[in-house]
């Protein structure tokens, strides 16, 4: 199946959220296609951001219900982990997720052992001898001892191919119960009083 990018945009970080669909109406009146067209809205959704990953998908899942279009999630990770030519080896993709912790994705080929928040250590512990992918600096010096390949930032039409084979196999998401890829609990969650049982009221 051809792949081919027809239109792209980068939004503003702090103004995305309202510039985004928008620029998406925008881009498909200038190709001349109809939402209900489409073979899939694919979104890449997380881990990062809280707030830009909860925008993405919220937009995604509205665009999904409104043209009655498939859905796609594709991980952060796996565009990291796929921007390298790793064949049948392992692939580590480590990504920052602030407070001395990594995003950890483990791959072959394309497809997904695992995806979890790790310490420094624990990463050091599971990526060890393997092909170790990061795309930004701040990973790759504290990673340093992995010796991990630095790449660009993966952008969303990274997801072209997995989307394209997405499509051929028909695995589509079920938007209704489509969460992001936090891999972390929000801040909410992690400090939020545990509610008082009415009989102990």
């Amino acid at each position: 199946m051809a792949q081919a990018i027809v239109a792209t945009e980068v939004l503003p970080g702090r103004s995305s959220s309202e510039r985004l669909i928008p620029a998406v109406r925008r881009l498909m009146t200038e190709s001349g296609w109809r939402l209900d067209g489409l073979a899939a809205v694919v979104v890449v959704y997380g881990p990062g951001s809280f707030t830009g990953v909860r925008v993405g998908v919220s937009a995604a899942k509205g665009l999904s219900e409104a043209g009655a279009v498939p859905l796609i999630a594709v991980s952060r990770l796996a565009l990291l982990a796929a921007s390298v030519d790793g064949g049948e080896q392992r692939v580590h993709a480590v990504l920052d997720a602030g407070r001395g912790e990594f995003y950890y994705g483990e791959y072959v080929g394309r497809r997904r052992v695992r995806e979890v928040l790790m310490s420094a250590q624990d990463v050091m512990m599971a990526a060890s001898g393997g092909l170790v992918v990061a795309c930004e600096s701040k990973v790759a010096e504290a990673l340093a001892e992995l010796r991990p390949k630095l790449v660009e930032e993966p952008l969303a039409g990274d997801a072209l191919p997995f989307a394209v084979e997405r499509v051929a196999s028909g695995r589509f998401e079920n938007a209704a119960a489509l969460d992001a890829n936090y891999l972390r609990r929000t801040d909410a969650e992690i400090f939020a009083k545990p509610a008082v049982p009415r009989a102990a009221r």
